[in-house]
């Protein structure tokens, strides 16, 4: 009836995870989001530093995925006008300079990426923050 739990921080944290988003504004889930791509990039680079080709690849695409899908889906072109089309183009540019640093093995490249990651998320923030 009832699955043995071989990983209860695993499924405790994926129920925090979860609970997380069902309770987050969507001003919260942008932030979420942010987080998400940047331990996503953390995580290439580390994968990249211990030649890990299979991790950083995975790694890589996740970030890519949450960019692409996540943060560029979730613009309103009509109603963020010319900002919502700049922050989509930044968002292509992070993506391809993400797959130009999985191709190249690349450090900088994904600090880079992270640097933007970190500023936009940072910018995204005080939005939030302000009454």
């Amino acid at each position: 009836m009832f699955a043995v739990m071989h990983n209860p921080k695993a499924a405790y944290n994926k129920v925090g995870i979860e609970t997380g988003v069902d309770t987050a504004d969507p001003h919260k889930l942008v932030l979420m989001l942010f987080e998400g791509a940047m331990l996503a990039v953390s995580g290439a680079s580390l994968h990249m530093q211990r030649n890990e080709i299979a991790k950083k690849g995975e790694a890589v695409s996740k970030a890519i995925n949450i960019i692409a899908n996540g943060l560029k889906a979730s613009l309103d072109t009509q109603a963020g006008g010319e900002l919502a089309e700049r922050l989509a183009a930044l968002y292509d540019y992070m993506c391809a300079r993400l797959l130009h640093a999985n191709l190249n093995n690349q450090p900088a490249v994904l600090d880079e990426v992270s640097h933007l990651l970190a500023e936009l998320k940072d910018a995204w923030a005080q939005i939030g923050s302000k009454p």
